[in-house]
């Protein structure tokens, strides 16, 4: 984690940079007012696949089959919800639990479809990264995996639980990789040689290189979206985009594209300190 030495004016992590760039409505009632959102099915088990694909590595290379990942499965579940116990109201039964823990499990299967394990040595895993850009906007996100070769090359690793996006929404994929190589960058002084997308809904992998130029441009983005949301925490004008991702929003009701109305607007406003994706 990098040492903080200069003033923080906000943080922004790739899933509350992504908000704002979908409504500035979700962005504020997530980031500012910090409203609860329930845990999903789709959610958790993204949340468990990662876990176990995560333990795995703590294997020796041999050790690393599938029999060996879907061990592994129960017990991150059940560790999963020792630490958040209103999972166990995700599910109706057990007939549900269980469909559910089979879909978990065909994702962990599918993974090897994509990667021989044994033949990967991350340096990093589920890593909490953060650098502070010039100006004062700290930049955090948590990166599933990061490999680097005996030559120094990196390579950016993410997995997906759900399909590969079409070819629409492949900016709006890659948007999350370029943040975590943009943090990569600056802390290690190298441009990753590759981010990789691992898509285990569909058994598809999306693979990006990015170059200096790129990266010191999307920076300039970032710091330009940050002085959007300033503006917009300074106005309180967080107006809603609606879209189709609306259908998948749990604060509909509070939103006035649905006829609803945002909570007050607080008196005083810091500028939100984000917890890392």
């Amino acid at each position: 984690m990098t040492e903080l030495s200069s003033p923080v004016i906000g943080s922004l992590s790739p899933s509350r940079a992504a908000d704002f760039k979908t409504c500035p409505l979700l962005y504020r009632l997530r980031s500012i007012d910090r409203l609860p959102e329930k845990p999903s099915p789709a959610a958790t088990r993204g949340t468990l696949v990662h876990s176990v694909l995560e333990r795995l590595f703590d294997l020796p290379a041999a050790a690393r089959t599938p029999a060996a990942a879907q061990s592994l499965l129960l017990p991150e579940w059940d560790r999963l919800r020792e630490t958040e116990p209103e999972l166990d109201q995700l599910f109706d039964d057990a007939a549900e639990l269980a469909g559910w823990l089979g879909s978990a499990r065909d994702l962990v299967e599918t993974y090897f479809a994509l990667e021989d394990p044994t033949w990967v040595q991350p340096t990093e895993r589920e890593q909490l990264v953060e650098v502070l850009l010039d100006g004062g906007l700290l930049l955090r996100g948590v990166i599933d995996r990061l490999d680097v070769a005996p030559t120094g090359e990196i390579r950016v690793v993410d997995y997906k639980t759900g399909a590969s996006p079409r070819d629409a929404f492949e900016g709006k994929a890659l948007f999350q990789m370029k943040f975590y190589a943009l943090i990569v960058w600056r802390i290690r002084g190298v441009v990753p040689r590759q981010l990789r997308l691992m898509y285990l809904g569909d058994r598809d992998t999306l693979t990006y290189s990015p170059d200096e130029d790129e990266l010191a441009r999307f920076e300039r983005n970032l710091l330009a979206l940050w002085d959007a949301i300033a503006t917009a925490t300074a106005t309180g004008d967080f107006r809603p985009n609606p879209s189709r991702l609306c259908d998948w929003c749990d604060h509909q009701a509070l939103c006035p594209a649905y006829g609803g109305t945002p909570p007050p607007w607080p008196v005083v406003v810091d500028p939100p300190t984000l917890e890392a994706d």
